[in-house]
């Protein structure tokens, strides 16, 4: 039930995960990580020598994820319960860090974004899936979107630069930003 909607042939998982070009060994930080979809997938294509943090704020979907990488045989799962001021993730470790339909539920994502730099690697990357929004849909009605420009807007005020803007997903935005050279 978690993982329905990212699995979905409408999500384009597959396309998504082909985008990101993720390679064994890397290191992956899954923000609002939910049911652990993606979590998943990404622990797979980092293979052993890689490993990825599921960062959610819900206990129990932690638990699951945990759950659901000790049934795969997935030992380069890491969980990561966030709190209301954010998360601590070790500085200059990540290759990518993955956010999927969450970002609307933070405060202050210019600040949240811009602590998030500290956690990459100088290569590294933020990926963020987001509704488009707008309309009668329930994203549309109860405000659970950013528009794309936004995340563009607020990603460039916390030192990001937009590296790709996909337009595959028929309900979401993707973008993918990289720090700015000093």
């Amino acid at each position: 039930m978690f993982n329905n909607k990212a699995a979905s042939s409408k999500s384009k998982p597959n396309e998504v995960l082909n985008a990101l070009d993720l390679q064994g060994g890397q290191k992956v930080a899954d923000i609002g990580a939910g049911g652990g979809y993606f979590t998943l997938r990404f622990a797979e294509i980092v293979g052993a020598d890689g490993r990825v943090f599921a960062v959610d704020v819900n206990q129990d979907f932690l638990a699951f994820i945990h759950n659901s990488a000790e049934e795969k045989g997935l030992s380069n799962v890491e969980t990561v319960l966030a709190t209301k001021d954010g998360v601590a993730l070790p500085k200059k470790s990540f290759d990518l860090i993955f956010i999927r339909n969450a970002s609307h539920h933070l405060p202050d994502r210019p600040e949240y974004f811009g602590k998030l730099k500290a956690a990459l690697k100088p290569q590294g990357r933020i990926a963020i899936v987001e509704y488009k929004g707008g309309g009668f849909s329930f994203h549309g009605l109860f405000g659970h979107y950013v528009p794309k420009e936004t995340i563009i807007k607020e990603m460039e005020q916390a030192g990001f630069q937009l590296e790709k803007d996909l337009s595959f997903l028929p309900e979401q935005s993707f973008t993918i930003f990289h720090a700015k050279q000093a």
